[in-house]
């Protein structure tokens, strides 16, 4: 199996130009509204739960599989940066965020992969629009690895763990740019506060994990792109020969249709594609019966 190399030097820190193209770091207060039936779909007491039909390209081939977005709000804690467990105690240190967790399940010939990438996103921003926090874990049979960062207000701090000699148990930090992780959920939250043009991102931590890449920033564009009653957001990373396609409704709440992510793979150009299967709103953590395995039949992930 490949050995996974992941460099983490410090940055020099890029200075913001303005909010819709760098990273939104000053203490000038964000002008950032939610639609008005924002709270009719997402304050209700459930989740949504997206499973997608996955061709995940892995090792030069691609493989079959299922990818699941799960978006829920909960509190959050501001200084401890983890879900509250009694958000009335916390009084300020309580937030409300938007929680994505991004899950992937594939095999590679007679081992299975499981990926997930949890995405902690402001719902009322103030100073920061950036995520709040963002781990991934990736877990096949020779072992697992995981990523987390941490907006500390000023740069990201990163914290990595592996089996692997070569990386060890790492903590650095990293300069604060747009992350690939929160495009994800600041689509749901307001996409019109998605950046556009020319910016620098750190690439999403399940493609650094998965293909070995530094964690550093590069230089990258975002086009947004009407299609009828979609969107269509377009991420190029030219360093990485990276293009990433999200299609997502252009109303409220912007539910997420289908991605495309390309990138060199083993010096051929292949892409890992993701199409709707089925969407359900459900309390997820209270079906935990053997009889609520209905269900998975009914995302299809049996």
């Amino acid at each position: 199996m490949k050995k996974l190399i992941i460099i983490l030097p410090l940055f020099i820190l890029f200075q913001a130009c303005n909010q819709n193209t760098e990273s939104t770091t000053s203490k000038e207060k964000i002008n950032f509204t939610l639609n008005q039936n924002f709270g009719d779909y997402w304050y209700q007491g459930e989740a949504e739960l997206t499973s997608y039909e996955l061709t995940q390209v892995r090792y030069g081939q691609q493989r079959k599989g299922h990818a699941v977005l799960i978006y829920v709000t909960e509190d959050f804690s501001k200084s401890k940066q983890v879900k509250l467990d009694n958000p009335k105690a916390a009084g300020d240190d309580a937030e409300k965020v938007m929680k994505l967790n991004f899950t992937k399940k594939f095999k590679t010939g007679i081992y299975p992969y499981s990926i997930m990438t949890s995405v902690f996103s402001p719902v009322y921003p103030q100073y920061d629009l950036h995520a709040r926090k963002i781990t991934t874990s990736i877990q096949e049979w020779c072992g697992h690895v995981f990523t987390q960062l941490n907006n500390e207000d000023k740069y990201y701090n990163l914290l990595s763990r592996s089996y692997f000699e070569s990386e060890g148990d790492i903590e650095t930090e990293l300069e604060k740019v747009w992350l690939e992780d929160e495009l994800w959920t600041l689509i749901r939250l307001n996409p019109e506060k998605l950046p556009s043009g020319e910016i620098k991102i750190l690439p999403s931590t399940q493609y650094i994990r998965l293909k070995h890449k530094e964690a550093i920033p590069y230089s990258a564009s975002i086009d947004i792109i009407n299609h009828n009653s979609l969107k269509i957001l377009e991420l190029n990373i030219p360093d990485l020969e990276k293009n990433l396609k999200i299609q997502f409704e252009a109303n409220h709440p912007y539910k997420i249709q289908s991605w495309k992510e390309t990138y060199p793979e083993n010096g051929e150009m292949m892409t890992t594609e993701a199409t709707l299967n089925e969407r359900l709103m459900l309390d997820y953590w209270n079906k935990n019966s053997v009889n609520d395995s209905i269900y998975r039949e009914k995302l299809g992930l049996e």
